[in-house]
Protein backbone atom coordinates (compact mmCIF):
# COMPACT_ATOMS: atom_id res chain seq x y z
CA UNK A 1 0.00 0.00 0.00
CA UNK A 2 1.39 3.58 -0.89
CA UNK A 3 2.71 5.35 1.70
CA UNK A 4 -0.13 7.49 3.41
CA UNK A 5 -0.31 11.60 3.49
CA UNK A 6 -0.62 12.74 6.99
CA UNK A 7 -1.16 16.08 7.53
CA UNK A 8 0.39 18.74 10.47
CA UNK A 9 -1.04 18.83 13.27
CA UNK A 10 -2.75 20.65 15.53
CA UNK A 11 -1.04 23.18 18.20
CA UNK A 12 -2.23 25.45 20.81
CA UNK A 13 -3.94 28.02 19.48
CA UNK A 14 -3.39 26.80 16.00
CA UNK A 15 -6.78 28.20 13.74
CA UNK A 16 -9.57 25.76 12.20
CA UNK A 17 -11.49 26.67 9.33
CA UNK A 18 -15.00 25.53 10.11
CA UNK A 19 -17.21 24.97 7.07
CA UNK A 20 -20.60 23.79 5.80
CA UNK A 21 -20.19 21.48 2.66
CA UNK A 22 -23.17 19.38 2.73
CA UNK A 23 -26.83 20.09 4.28
CA UNK A 24 -27.52 23.63 5.78
CA UNK A 25 -26.67 23.93 9.80
CA UNK A 26 -28.24 25.69 12.84
CA UNK A 27 -26.48 29.02 13.49
CA UNK A 28 -27.11 27.98 17.37
CA UNK A 29 -25.25 24.77 16.96
CA UNK A 30 -22.77 26.38 15.24
CA UNK A 31 -21.95 28.77 17.41
CA UNK A 32 -22.27 26.43 20.33
CA UNK A 33 -19.67 24.14 18.70
CA UNK A 34 -17.04 26.97 17.89
CA UNK A 35 -17.47 28.07 21.83
CA UNK A 36 -16.51 24.36 22.36
CA UNK A 37 -13.37 24.43 20.16
CA UNK A 38 -12.19 27.72 21.59
CA UNK A 39 -12.20 25.50 25.09
CA UNK A 40 -10.07 23.04 23.49
CA UNK A 41 -7.63 26.01 22.70
CA UNK A 42 -7.98 26.36 19.01
CA UNK A 43 -9.75 29.55 17.00
CA UNK A 44 -12.32 28.25 15.05
CA UNK A 45 -12.49 30.66 11.84
CA UNK A 46 -15.95 30.77 10.42
CA UNK A 47 -16.87 32.35 6.62
CA UNK A 48 -20.37 34.39 7.55
CA UNK A 49 -22.97 34.37 5.57
CA UNK A 50 -21.45 31.33 3.38
CA UNK A 51 -21.42 29.07 6.65
CA UNK A 52 -25.11 29.50 7.36
CA UNK A 53 -25.99 28.86 3.49
CA UNK A 54 -29.20 27.47 2.79
CA UNK A 55 -30.05 26.22 -1.07
CA UNK A 56 -32.69 23.36 -1.04
CA UNK A 57 -30.94 20.68 1.34
CA UNK A 58 -27.53 21.87 0.38
CA UNK A 59 -25.52 24.77 2.32
CA UNK A 60 -25.04 26.63 -0.86
CA UNK A 61 -24.65 26.02 -4.81
CA UNK A 62 -22.00 23.20 -5.27
CA UNK A 63 -19.86 25.73 -6.52
CA UNK A 64 -19.72 27.60 -3.98
CA UNK A 65 -18.93 25.03 -1.58
CA UNK A 66 -15.66 23.70 -3.58
CA UNK A 67 -14.71 27.07 -4.04
CA UNK A 68 -14.67 27.24 -0.26
CA UNK A 69 -12.91 23.76 -0.01
CA UNK A 70 -10.17 24.50 -2.29
CA UNK A 71 -9.45 27.52 -0.68
CA UNK A 72 -9.53 25.97 2.94
CA UNK A 73 -7.49 23.32 1.34
CA UNK A 74 -4.87 25.68 -0.56
CA UNK A 75 -4.54 28.53 2.21
CA UNK A 76 -2.05 28.67 5.05
CA UNK A 77 -3.70 30.73 7.81
CA UNK A 78 -5.37 27.45 9.26
CA UNK A 79 -4.07 24.33 10.01
CA UNK A 80 -7.39 22.59 9.79
CA UNK A 81 -11.00 22.06 8.31
CA UNK A 82 -13.74 20.83 10.62
CA UNK A 83 -17.06 20.43 8.56
CA UNK A 84 -20.18 21.86 10.27
CA UNK A 85 -22.64 18.86 9.64
CA UNK A 86 -23.40 16.35 7.21
CA UNK A 87 -26.62 15.62 5.64
CA UNK A 88 -26.29 15.57 1.68
CA UNK A 89 -24.58 17.12 -0.91
CA UNK A 90 -20.19 16.16 -0.58
CA UNK A 91 -20.93 13.94 -3.49
CA UNK A 92 -21.40 17.43 -5.57
CA UNK A 93 -17.84 18.05 -4.71
CA UNK A 94 -15.91 15.31 -5.81
CA UNK A 95 -15.33 16.35 -9.72
CA UNK A 96 -13.69 19.72 -8.20
CA UNK A 97 -10.64 17.45 -6.90
CA UNK A 98 -8.75 16.67 -10.11
CA UNK A 99 -6.00 17.89 -9.54
CA UNK A 100 -3.25 16.23 -7.41
CA UNK A 101 -3.23 17.75 -3.50
CA UNK A 102 -0.05 16.43 -2.15
CA UNK A 103 -0.12 18.79 1.07
CA UNK A 104 -2.81 17.20 3.12
CA UNK A 105 -4.27 19.38 6.12
CA UNK A 106 -6.38 17.51 8.79
CA UNK A 107 -10.29 17.46 7.65
CA UNK A 108 -12.56 16.03 10.55
CA UNK A 109 -16.03 14.92 10.05
CA UNK A 110 -18.51 11.95 9.35
CA UNK A 111 -21.42 11.07 7.70
CA UNK A 112 -21.92 12.85 4.41
CA UNK A 113 -18.62 13.96 4.30
CA UNK A 114 -17.63 10.40 4.05
CA UNK A 115 -17.76 10.84 0.08
CA UNK A 116 -14.78 13.11 1.09
CA UNK A 117 -12.85 11.60 2.81
CA UNK A 118 -12.78 8.11 0.92
CA UNK A 119 -12.19 10.15 -2.49
CA UNK A 120 -9.37 11.79 -0.73
CA UNK A 121 -7.92 8.73 0.21
CA UNK A 122 -8.37 7.20 -2.83
CA UNK A 123 -7.36 9.54 -5.19
CA UNK A 124 -3.96 10.97 -2.76
CA UNK A 125 -3.80 8.99 -0.24
CA UNK A 126 -4.46 11.04 2.59
CA UNK A 127 -4.93 10.65 6.04
CA UNK A 128 -8.45 12.19 7.26
CA UNK A 129 -10.35 12.11 10.68
CA UNK A 130 -13.53 9.92 11.23
CA UNK A 131 -14.97 12.12 13.98
CA UNK A 132 -17.24 14.82 15.51
CA UNK A 133 -18.31 18.21 13.39
CA UNK A 134 -18.95 21.67 14.85
CA UNK A 135 -22.36 21.33 14.99
CA UNK A 136 -22.65 17.84 15.31
CA UNK A 137 -20.83 16.39 18.22
CA UNK A 138 -18.72 19.07 19.52
CA UNK A 139 -21.53 21.13 19.89
CA UNK A 140 -22.86 18.96 22.86
CA UNK A 141 -19.73 18.94 24.58
CA UNK A 142 -17.16 16.44 25.93
CA UNK A 143 -18.40 13.13 27.11
CA UNK A 144 -22.07 14.22 27.04
CA UNK A 145 -24.88 12.07 24.92
CA UNK A 146 -24.54 12.93 21.13
CA UNK A 147 -21.08 14.60 22.06
CA UNK A 148 -17.79 13.58 21.48
CA UNK A 149 -14.92 11.73 23.23
CA UNK A 150 -11.87 14.25 24.12
CA UNK A 151 -9.21 11.94 25.12
CA UNK A 152 -9.24 10.35 20.89
CA UNK A 153 -10.30 13.73 19.56
CA UNK A 154 -6.95 14.72 20.89
CA UNK A 155 -4.91 12.21 20.03
CA UNK A 156 -6.24 12.49 16.38
CA UNK A 157 -5.53 15.75 16.34
CA UNK A 158 -2.31 17.06 18.31
CA UNK A 159 -0.18 13.23 18.71
CA UNK A 160 2.88 13.46 16.28
CA UNK A 161 5.11 10.48 17.73
CA UNK A 162 3.19 7.62 18.84
CA UNK A 163 -0.18 5.67 18.55
CA UNK A 164 -2.94 5.18 21.10
CA UNK A 165 -5.72 2.96 22.96
CA UNK A 166 -9.14 3.57 22.03
CA UNK A 167 -11.79 1.64 23.99
CA UNK A 168 -14.19 1.10 21.21
CA UNK A 169 -17.38 0.39 23.90
CA UNK A 170 -19.14 -2.13 21.63
CA UNK A 171 -18.95 -5.91 21.25
CA UNK A 172 -17.36 -8.71 19.65
CA UNK A 173 -19.70 -9.69 17.36
CA UNK A 174 -17.25 -12.74 16.32
CA UNK A 175 -14.37 -12.96 18.39
CA UNK A 176 -10.54 -12.42 17.01
CA UNK A 177 -7.19 -10.35 16.88
CA UNK A 178 -5.90 -8.90 13.76
CA UNK A 179 -4.18 -5.71 12.38
CA UNK A 180 -4.70 -3.42 9.40
CA UNK A 181 -5.27 0.41 7.94
CA UNK A 182 -8.70 1.86 9.49
CA UNK A 183 -10.82 2.57 5.83
CA UNK A 184 -14.51 3.52 6.05
CA UNK A 185 -17.42 5.44 7.35
CA UNK A 186 -20.94 5.70 6.72
CA UNK A 187 -22.42 2.79 5.77
CA UNK A 188 -24.82 4.18 2.55
CA UNK A 189 -21.98 6.48 1.36
CA UNK A 190 -19.10 3.40 1.40
CA UNK A 191 -21.77 2.10 -0.54
CA UNK A 192 -22.18 4.69 -2.86
CA UNK A 193 -18.66 4.34 -4.04
CA UNK A 194 -19.32 1.45 -5.92
CA UNK A 195 -18.18 1.83 -9.77
CA UNK A 196 -17.06 5.44 -9.28
CA UNK A 197 -13.48 6.80 -9.95
CA UNK A 198 -13.57 6.70 -6.03
CA UNK A 199 -14.74 3.23 -5.02
CA UNK A 200 -13.21 1.70 -1.77
CA UNK A 201 -10.58 -0.18 -2.02
CA UNK A 202 -11.20 -2.59 1.53
CA UNK A 203 -8.26 -5.34 0.97
CA UNK A 204 -6.16 -5.57 3.85
CA UNK A 205 -8.61 -2.99 6.06
CA UNK A 206 -10.09 -2.51 8.93
CA UNK A 207 -13.77 -1.44 7.56
CA UNK A 208 -15.97 0.92 9.70
CA UNK A 209 -19.11 1.00 8.83
CA UNK A 210 -22.36 2.97 10.07
CA UNK A 211 -25.53 4.75 9.73
CA UNK A 212 -28.35 5.66 11.11
CA UNK A 213 -32.23 5.45 10.56
CA UNK A 214 -32.25 2.74 8.04
CA UNK A 215 -34.44 -0.52 8.30
CA UNK A 216 -32.64 -3.80 9.21
CA UNK A 217 -33.55 -5.24 5.87
CA UNK A 218 -32.20 -1.48 4.22
CA UNK A 219 -29.21 -2.54 6.20
CA UNK A 220 -29.24 -6.06 5.02
CA UNK A 221 -29.34 -5.51 1.05
CA UNK A 222 -26.19 -2.41 1.74
CA UNK A 223 -24.53 -5.16 3.37
CA UNK A 224 -24.84 -7.85 0.50
CA UNK A 225 -24.27 -5.54 -2.30
CA UNK A 226 -20.87 -4.50 -0.26
CA UNK A 227 -20.39 -8.16 -0.13
CA UNK A 228 -21.57 -8.94 -3.61
CA UNK A 229 -19.36 -6.61 -4.61
CA UNK A 230 -16.08 -8.13 -3.05
CA UNK A 231 -15.58 -5.75 -0.83
CA UNK A 232 -15.68 -8.26 2.26
CA UNK A 233 -13.15 -10.55 0.31
CA UNK A 234 -9.71 -9.84 1.55
CA UNK A 235 -11.31 -7.26 4.35
CA UNK A 236 -9.07 -7.92 7.84
CA UNK A 237 -11.50 -7.12 10.10
CA UNK A 238 -15.14 -4.84 10.85
CA UNK A 239 -16.09 -2.00 13.46
CA UNK A 240 -19.97 -1.69 13.38
CA UNK A 241 -21.60 1.10 14.96
CA UNK A 242 -24.43 0.83 17.00
CA UNK A 243 -27.58 2.00 14.31
CA UNK A 244 -29.73 4.46 16.13
CA UNK A 245 -32.65 5.13 14.62
CA UNK A 246 -32.48 1.40 13.02
CA UNK A 247 -35.26 -0.65 15.20
CA UNK A 248 -36.41 -3.18 13.92
CA UNK A 249 -40.45 -4.07 13.23
CA UNK A 250 -41.97 -6.55 15.98
CA UNK A 251 -41.27 -10.58 15.30
CA UNK A 252 -38.14 -9.33 12.37
CA UNK A 253 -34.36 -9.47 12.40
CA UNK A 254 -32.40 -6.68 14.42
CA UNK A 255 -29.59 -4.80 12.73
CA UNK A 256 -27.71 -6.44 15.03
CA UNK A 257 -28.92 -9.72 13.73
CA UNK A 258 -28.44 -9.04 10.06
CA UNK A 259 -24.93 -8.25 10.89
CA UNK A 260 -24.25 -11.28 12.13
CA UNK A 261 -25.84 -13.53 9.78
CA UNK A 262 -24.18 -11.57 6.85
CA UNK A 263 -20.80 -10.94 8.70
CA UNK A 264 -20.03 -13.95 10.87
CA UNK A 265 -19.21 -16.38 8.03
CA UNK A 266 -16.43 -14.33 6.46
CA UNK A 267 -14.30 -15.47 10.00
CA UNK A 268 -12.91 -12.26 10.74
CA UNK A 269 -13.00 -10.39 13.81
CA UNK A 270 -16.24 -8.04 13.96
CA UNK A 271 -17.23 -5.35 16.84
CA UNK A 272 -21.54 -4.53 17.39
CA UNK A 273 -21.80 -1.40 18.82
CA UNK A 274 -18.75 1.03 17.82
CA UNK A 275 -19.43 4.79 19.99
CA UNK A 276 -18.57 6.06 15.90
CA UNK A 277 -20.59 8.20 13.87
CA UNK A 278 -24.14 8.34 14.16
CA UNK A 279 -24.32 7.21 18.08
CA UNK A 280 -26.22 8.69 20.96
CA UNK A 281 -22.99 8.07 22.99
CA UNK A 282 -20.02 10.64 22.93
CA UNK A 283 -18.37 10.08 19.83
CA UNK A 284 -14.85 8.70 19.18
CA UNK A 285 -12.55 9.85 16.80
CA UNK A 286 -10.39 7.28 14.49
CA UNK A 287 -7.89 8.15 11.95
CA UNK A 288 -8.81 7.03 8.30
CA UNK A 289 -5.68 5.65 6.62
CA UNK A 290 -3.26 4.16 9.08
CA UNK A 291 -2.96 1.06 10.81
CA UNK A 292 -4.51 -0.46 13.53
CA UNK A 293 -4.74 -3.46 16.31
CA UNK A 294 -8.54 -4.65 16.34
CA UNK A 295 -9.06 -7.08 19.30
CA UNK A 296 -12.45 -8.53 19.81
CA UNK A 297 -11.96 -10.75 23.19
CA UNK A 298 -15.04 -12.36 24.88
CA UNK A 299 -18.60 -12.43 24.42
CA UNK A 300 -19.55 -9.20 26.60
CA UNK A 301 -19.33 -5.54 26.33
CA UNK A 302 -16.24 -3.69 26.89
CA UNK A 303 -13.97 -6.16 25.27
CA UNK A 304 -13.50 -4.46 22.28
CA UNK A 305 -9.90 -2.41 21.92
CA UNK A 306 -8.42 -0.68 18.86
CA UNK A 307 -4.50 0.06 19.03
CA UNK A 308 -4.00 3.05 16.88
CA UNK A 309 -0.20 1.78 15.68
CA UNK A 310 1.12 5.36 14.20
CA UNK A 311 0.25 9.12 14.89
CA UNK A 312 -2.74 10.07 11.97
CA UNK A 313 -0.36 13.76 12.09
CA UNK A 314 3.12 14.64 11.53
CA UNK A 315 5.17 17.37 12.68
Amino acid sequence: MPQPLKPPALRPGDAIRVLSLASPVDGDALKKGCEELQRLGFTPKVDYPSALAHEGFFAGAASARVSALKEALAEHASRAIVCSRGGYGSNYLLDGLSVALTSPKILLGHSDITSLQICLWEKFKWVTLYGPMVASGIAAGAGSAKGYDRDSLLHALTETRNGWHVDLMGEPLVPGSVEGVILGGCLTLVETTLGTPCELDTRGAILVLEDRGMKPYQVDRALMHLKQAGKFKAVAGIILGDFPECDAPAGTESVRDVAHRVLSPLGVPVVWGAAVGHTQRPMLTLPLGVRAHLTASGTASGETQLEILEPACGA
